[in-house]
């Protein structure tokens, strides 16, 4: 007698198995069924999600698909959301829950690349080096006067995984480091000479801000206009963890009017970002959202959240998963055969 196959995965995120086949093969020698579906941003609906869905036990997505209340309801097959990052906020985590619809993430699989890439923000601003790039490429060759980041103040807001991280390399140019966060870890901070202050005291004594904040109703435009007059003039704001967090509008007037001396940005409000002021600035640099898209990273992220679809729909705990409650107030959805499954027992 066959035995019925492990379910049926949905895949969406556009850099699952991007750069090799190991998380593609690990579904196939689980059971596992995928169905491939990629599209470009800016185009998922709720309808098209709901219709590919259908009959599928679990999906392994990306930032943009629609993954809220009515969609969940309409699918009574789907047992566990794998997201492709750490961020949860296209998921409606109280919806799953109630659902027992099981939501991971791939937890430090994108730590030391996004801590990377906020280092070479902070490093492309201060430096000037976009737009030397430019001077050198139309042949000339010019003086510009730019800044230091060896021994600066660098305020970190969030000193979680990625905070920490970038903390570490922040010791290789002899930083002075101050945190802000609601959770702190004072041995970690002993051992890397970090104070934790005030938000307030961070912002006007810092010369480098950098954001690491989870997108929740709490921090949506956590640094605002108030935020960014607080912070130095000769100070440079660096985000790569979600645009929620901040208020771009207020951070386009601080540069417009020069409360700050720039910005790194890899995130935005609205993603893809195509046009608008933020483009106007030399004095910001812009990045489309690729702060865990290194070859490691994306070969980790992929496998993990493989592992993340095979270990919940095998009735195992995953490690990634961030709605833990699913397995106290309501045990996971039961599995369900689909016709072809049944049709394999017989």
């Amino acid at each position: 007698m066959a035995q019925p196959a492990l379910g049926k995965v949905l895949i969406t995120s556009h850099i699952f198995g991007l750069t090799n086949q190991e998380a593609f093969d690990l579904l196939e020698e689980s059971g596992l069924e995928y169905v491939l579906q990629r599209r470009p941003a800016g185009s998922w609906s709720e309808e098209a999600l709901i219709e590919l869905l259908r009959g599928k036990q679990g999906i392994i997505a990306g930032v943009e698909e629609p993954l809220g209340r009515s969609v969940l309801q309409a699918c009574p097959e789907l047992r566990v959301i794998s997201r492709l990052g750490v961020g949860v906020d296209n998921v409606d985590l109280a919806a799953a829950t109630e659902q027992g619809i099981v939501v991971t993430i791939t937890l430090e699989a994108n730590v030391n690349a996004t801590a990377d890439l906020t280092f070479a923000l902070m490093m492309a601003v201060a430096r000037k080096i976009p737009a030397l790039d430019r001077i050198v490429r139309e042949g000339r060759w010019q003086l510009v006067i730019a800044e230091d980041v060896w021994q600066k103040t660098l305020g970190i807001i969030g000193l979680g995984r990625i905070g920490k991280a970038v903390a570490k390399r922040a010791r290789g140019f002899d930083m002075k480091i101050l945190a802000y966060d609601q959770m702190q870890h004072p041995g970690f901070a002993a051992e890397y000479g970090i104070r934790y202050v005030s938000l307030e005291e961070l912002l006007s004594a810092s010369d480098f801000v950098t954001l690491h904040l989870s997108p929740s109703p709490a921090t949506v435009k956590f640094i605002g206009e108030a935020e960014l007059r607080r912070m130095k003039p000769t100070a440079f704001l660096i985000n790569a963890s979600r645009g929620v967090i901040l208020d771009q509008a207020a951070l386009i007037r601080a540069l417009q009017e020069g409360w700050i001396a720039g910005a790194g940005l890899d995130v935005y409000e609205k993603e893809p970002l195509k046009e608008g002021d933020l483009l106007q600035f030399s004095n910001v640099v812009l990045t489309p959202h690729i702060g865990g898209a290194t070859y490691p990273a994306l070969r980790a992220m992929s496998l993990r959240s493989a592992e993340n679809v095979i270990q919940a729909l095998r009735g195992d705990r995953p490690e990634g998963v961030v709605n833990r409650e699913v397995y106290v107030s309501r045990p996971p959805r039961e599995r369900k055969a689909s016709p072809d499954q049944e049709a394999g027992r017989r």
